[in-house]
Protein backbone atom coordinates (compact mmCIF):
# COMPACT_ATOMS: atom_id res chain seq x y z
CA UNK A 1 0.00 0.00 0.00
CA UNK A 2 1.41 3.31 -0.72
CA UNK A 3 1.13 6.56 0.96
CA UNK A 4 -0.40 8.30 -1.62
CA UNK A 5 -2.53 10.76 0.80
CA UNK A 6 -1.23 10.28 4.10
CA UNK A 7 -2.40 12.04 7.21
CA UNK A 8 -1.28 12.62 10.69
CA UNK A 9 -3.55 11.79 14.20
CA UNK A 10 -1.79 13.79 17.09
CA UNK A 11 -3.25 11.93 20.80
CA UNK A 12 -2.69 12.95 23.77
CA UNK A 13 -2.96 9.64 26.17
CA UNK A 14 -2.21 8.01 29.59
CA UNK A 15 1.17 7.81 30.30
CA UNK A 16 1.32 3.24 31.08
CA UNK A 17 1.95 -0.04 29.39
CA UNK A 18 -0.78 -1.12 27.61
CA UNK A 19 -1.77 2.07 26.11
CA UNK A 20 -0.21 1.83 22.81
CA UNK A 21 -1.43 -2.06 22.43
CA UNK A 22 -5.13 -0.32 22.77
CA UNK A 23 -4.66 2.01 19.84
CA UNK A 24 -3.30 -0.62 17.88
CA UNK A 25 -5.74 -3.23 18.29
CA UNK A 26 -8.65 -0.45 17.66
CA UNK A 27 -6.53 0.00 14.32
CA UNK A 28 -6.51 -3.80 13.75
CA UNK A 29 -10.21 -4.26 14.46
CA UNK A 30 -11.57 -1.48 12.60
CA UNK A 31 -9.06 -2.88 9.56
CA UNK A 32 -6.98 0.58 9.57
CA UNK A 33 -3.04 0.04 8.39
CA UNK A 34 -0.97 2.73 10.48
CA UNK A 35 1.71 3.52 7.98
CA UNK A 36 4.03 4.65 11.38
CA UNK A 37 4.08 5.54 14.75
CA UNK A 38 6.20 8.03 16.98
CA UNK A 39 5.39 7.94 20.39
CA UNK A 40 7.31 10.40 23.55
CA UNK A 41 6.66 11.38 26.69
CA UNK A 42 5.02 14.86 27.32
CA UNK A 43 8.26 17.14 28.31
CA UNK A 44 6.20 18.79 31.36
CA UNK A 45 3.79 16.09 32.33
CA UNK A 46 5.19 12.51 32.65
CA UNK A 47 1.88 10.99 33.23
CA UNK A 48 0.79 12.22 29.37
CA UNK A 49 2.41 10.94 26.45
CA UNK A 50 1.99 12.31 22.74
CA UNK A 51 1.59 9.89 20.10
CA UNK A 52 1.73 10.67 16.67
CA UNK A 53 -0.24 8.16 13.82
CA UNK A 54 0.64 8.33 10.24
CA UNK A 55 -2.45 6.94 8.37
CA UNK A 56 -3.53 6.50 4.72
CA UNK A 57 -7.21 6.47 5.60
CA UNK A 58 -7.87 10.41 4.53
CA UNK A 59 -11.67 9.31 3.36
CA UNK A 60 -11.99 7.90 7.04
CA UNK A 61 -10.14 10.37 8.76
CA UNK A 62 -12.86 11.71 11.07
CA UNK A 63 -14.31 8.01 11.24
CA UNK A 64 -10.63 7.24 12.58
CA UNK A 65 -11.00 10.61 15.09
CA UNK A 66 -14.23 9.31 16.36
CA UNK A 67 -13.48 5.82 17.44
CA UNK A 68 -9.95 6.83 18.64
CA UNK A 69 -11.65 9.32 21.04
CA UNK A 70 -13.68 6.68 22.83
CA UNK A 71 -10.46 4.79 24.33
CA UNK A 72 -10.54 5.36 27.82
CA UNK A 73 -6.35 6.55 27.65
CA UNK A 74 -7.21 8.66 24.75
CA UNK A 75 -7.27 12.25 25.88
CA UNK A 76 -7.57 13.97 22.68
CA UNK A 77 -7.30 13.20 19.54
CA UNK A 78 -6.75 15.91 16.13
CA UNK A 79 -5.43 16.12 12.76
CA UNK A 80 -1.94 17.18 12.40
CA UNK A 81 -0.29 19.00 9.51
CA UNK A 82 2.39 16.53 7.23
CA UNK A 83 4.50 19.22 6.61
CA UNK A 84 7.14 20.05 9.47
CA UNK A 85 6.68 16.81 10.64
CA UNK A 86 8.72 14.17 12.35
CA UNK A 87 7.46 11.75 9.47
CA UNK A 88 8.52 14.04 6.58
CA UNK A 89 11.69 14.49 8.10
CA UNK A 90 12.45 10.65 8.28
CA UNK A 91 10.77 10.01 5.09
CA UNK A 92 14.36 9.79 3.06
CA UNK A 93 15.01 6.76 5.71
CA UNK A 94 12.14 4.63 4.22
CA UNK A 95 12.26 5.06 0.91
Amino acid sequence: MSVANPAILKLTVRNHPGVMSHVCGLFARRAYNLEGIMVRPVRDNKQLSRMWLLVNEEERLQQLIRQTEKLVDVICVEPHAMEGSAFEATQEYFV
